[in-house]
């Protein structure tokens, strides 16, 4: 370890790290075995001087390595002796040695001033984004729609940080962001709640899914009222989707049931797929155009659409890693569609 220059650990000054308080510092660790442990308070500067004494035996080379005069290096010395109650140097006009008591607390002051480097080095590093974990809540279609093209950019910038992506519900998403579990989402719910911030990235339409051998393939357009004229699937009705479309379809007739519910946009695509019906799913969910077996047609009467969004807390800041991810997302340009996809409900 090299001694220290300035007041600072290397050569910058300190200031902003106060009082170190080392009696605070043992507390939790001490109550137990030792419940009426001496209060003791001295300065960090004061154990840096402590460590440049006990290093060079000799006032005068440790003032001038610390940048202090002598008389202010003999008053921190003091200070932390009558602070500790106790002799850390023999002192004679031709020599300084540590004590026997010196020699046990030059270890662990040792010890205390590496582990505080370690963790200012560590803060240095979270704080420039090198490294660091983050966690991601997604709906699955915005999983697939989004998060390939960003971790990919992100990976080779950061490469030191995890990346977690928490693909669920609409509703699992909002909670996760919300309750701190994920550090920010991508979600087409929470525009309206107060605690939550929404920031808009896209705004897409539901269209019909069906396959390319069904009646409404190929048409420019399909009404809802035509739509439920065939057998069709739907989504759970606690489902994000479906509370949006519950609401968006008020001024149509009551709609037949559907001949199947599920609580995921991809399983229905794929009951779709097995010719069972059709469904109204989000122009996100849909493969790509060259799929083998589904296409789909753009619904109107009215036109559908849901906003999605990135969502984070407004009570906890992101972290610096999460910033980056943040930024990165909101940064992306919209890409075409994907080939696979599909929004839990």
């Amino acid at each position: 370890m090299r001694l220290p220059s300035g007041n600072g650990l290397h050569s910058a000054p300190q200031p902003s790290l106060g009082v170190f308080r080392p009696s605070e510092y043992l507390e939790a660790s001490t109550r137990l075995s030792a419940p009426n442990v001496m209060a003791i308070n001295f300065d960090l500067n004061d154990l840096q001087a402590f460590r440049a004494v006990a290093q060079l035996a000799s006032f005068r080379r440790a003032a001038e390595s610390i940048h202090l005069s002598q008389p202010a290096l003999s008053r921190r010395i003091d200070k932390l002796e009558d602070a500790l109650g106790v002799k850390l140097f023999e002192r004679s006009t031709r020599r300084v040695a540590l004590t026997t008591v010196g020699r046990a607390f030059a270890r662990d002051a040792e010890r205390i001033l590496d582990d505080l480097d370690n963790a200012l080095l560590g803060i240095r590093d979270v704080a420039s984004s090198s490294l660091g974990h983050v966690t991601i809540a997604c709906v699955p279609s915005a999983a697939y729609y989004f998060m390939p093209q960003v971790i990919s950019r992100y990976h080779q910038a950061f490469p030191r940080i995890r990346i977690s992506v928490l693909d669920a519900s609409a509703n699992e998403v909002l909670a996760s962001v919300a309750n701190g579990d994920a550090d920010f989402g991508l979600n087409f719910i929470g525009s309206q709640e107060p605690n939550i911030e929404f920031k808009l990235l896209l705004q897409e339409r539901y269209v019909a899914a069906c396959r390319r051998d069904h009646a409404l393939a190929g048409r420019k357009r399909v009404t809802w009222r035509e739509l439920y004229e065939y057998d069709y699937i739907s989504v759970g009705r606690v489902s994000g989707n479906r509370l949006l479309l519950d609401q968006a379809l008020t001024s149509l007739p009551q709609r037949p049931p559907s001949i199947c519910e599920t609580q995921h946009v991809t399983t229905m695509l794929g009951l779709v797929e097995a010719g069972l019906g059709v469904a109204a799913v989000p122009t996100m969910a849909m493969p790509g155009s060259e799929h083998p077996l589904l296409t789909s047609v753009p619904l109107v009467d009215p036109v559908v659409t849901r906003r999605m969004g990135m969502i984070r807390s407004k009570a906890r800041p992101l972290s610096p890693a999460a910033a980056q991810l943040y930024r990165y997302v909101a940064e992306m340009k919209v890409p075409s569609r994907r080939r696979t996809g599909g929004d839990a409900s």
